[in-house]
């Protein structure tokens, strides 16, 4: 079976069209191919051989790049320095000069190799273009279609290349299946044996807070901003809010006219996880009791990196939430390791002190048979 160059030059444009690469990033892989086919079939591997492709004509040809010597000794890479001048004016020695050959095809082997050759490159081709594609794209939010769903692991297309969600990058509960659209956070581009890994996010910090960039106009200018997010993905959101211009309401401007804005962040993420949006504080004790909102909070003691929290008996629930959520989301948005307690505890802790310290002078209880005894001389002095 031999190679008809002329073939593969139509093919050109649609290995281009097909493989969604430049033309020309197909046609330098081509004539590289080729150039391999031409040393294998007509010369030897270690010459250097050029071979430029017509893609309109089909036409091929190579150049063989051969040193000006004053006598050859191995044809295949030297040439005579009297040769050297018919092709070159003021040829000298040490000169590479390229002798022009036209090819028509190529046999077996060549064709083989050529194949091979071409198929290497253009995957090396595409995985260059997708890296260079992506890698501008890390750290954004692009939308896909979900692919297919393997076990624990959700591929997604995301146009020219797929993308892999992990189960630690899912939402928790939610279900995902094939033709779904849904935003993704483009979170790394990994160099695989394989070619490039796409790693997607839907449970990570950021996918909230691209989004709520896309809600929020005001974080562009800078007029507001988000100090810190602590998340259970499925389950809970925690967003600390500052503003930067006076008289403007921070956690307002998230939340938006009759909600619309973090409800719109809650449609894309799913309305079982709950978002919480607080005003971020640099005094820690007002930033632990802003971030254990809703509760209402008596009283912080803070010792290096941990605080104690004293809350009313009836907002002990609430602040520790269900299964901890409530403190332990704080925790993460703090920085501060938070130990919850009740009032009650405490006021239960003072009334034992209190006992304990009672005054000696206090008259003790008589015992049963003084009692008695004083009762009868009291009958007998009213008998008289």
């Amino acid at each position: 079976m031999e190679l008809d160059v002329k073939q593969l030059a139509m093919a050109v444009k649609t290995i281009a069209e097909e493989k969604n690469l430049p033309e020309e990033v197909v046609q330098e892989v081509v004539e590289q191919a080729l150039a391999a086919a031409y040393r294998r079939d007509f010369g030897d591997r270690e010459q250097e051989v050029r071979v430029t492709m017509n893609i309109n004509n089909g036409e091929v040809d190579a150049y063989i790049s051969k040193e000006v010597v004053e006598k050859v000794g191995d044809e295949r890479f030297e040439i005579s320095l009297k040769d050297a001048g018919v092709m070159k004016k003021n040829a000298a020695i040490g000169d590479l000069i390229e002798i022009h050959e036209k090819v028509e095809n190529f046999g077996r082997v060549a064709a083989q190799t050529a194949k091979q050759v071409i198929l290497q490159r253009l995957r090396e081709a595409e995985r260059e273009i997708i890296m260079a594609e992506y890698e501008d794209k890390i750290g954004t939010v692009i939308n896909g279609i979900v692919a297919r769903v393997e076990g624990r692991i959700v591929r997604v297309d995301l146009g020219k290349a797929q993308g892999i969600m992990p189960m630690s990058e899912q939402i928790q509960g939610e279900r995902y299946y094939p033709g779904q659209r849904l935003k993704v956070f483009l979170k790394d581009v990994e160099r695989g044996f394989r070619g490039p890994q796409l790693v997607v996010s839907r449970g990570n910090t950021q996918f909230v807070e691209w989004l709520f960039r896309g809600e929020v106009p005001e974080m562009e200018n800078g007029a507001v901003e988000i100090k810190g997010i602590a998340r259970e993905a499925g389950v809970r959101t925690k967003l600390a809010v500052a503003s930067t211009v006076p008289g403007v309401d921070p956690v307002g401007t998230f939340v938006g006219g009759h909600g619309t804005r973090v409800n719109a962040v809650m449609g894309e993420i799913g309305e079982q996880e709950k978002i919480d949006i607080i005003v971020w504080a640099e005094d820690p004790t007002t930033y632990i009791t802003n971030a254990l909102s809703p509760t209402k909070v008596a009283k912080v003691e803070l010792k290096e990196n941990k605080a104690k929290v004293i809350v009313p008996e009836d907002q002990l629930s609430i602040a520790i939430g269900k299964s901890g959520q409530n403190v332990r989301l704080a925790s993460k948005l703090t920085g501060f390791e938070i130990d919850i307690a009740a009032e009650q505890e405490k006021a239960v802790e003072v009334e034992a002190v209190v006992k304990t310290t009672e005054s000696p002078k206090t008259p003790k209880l008589k015992r049963k048979e003084q009692l008695e005894s004083s009762l009868l001389d009291a009958i007998e002095e009213h008998g008289q």
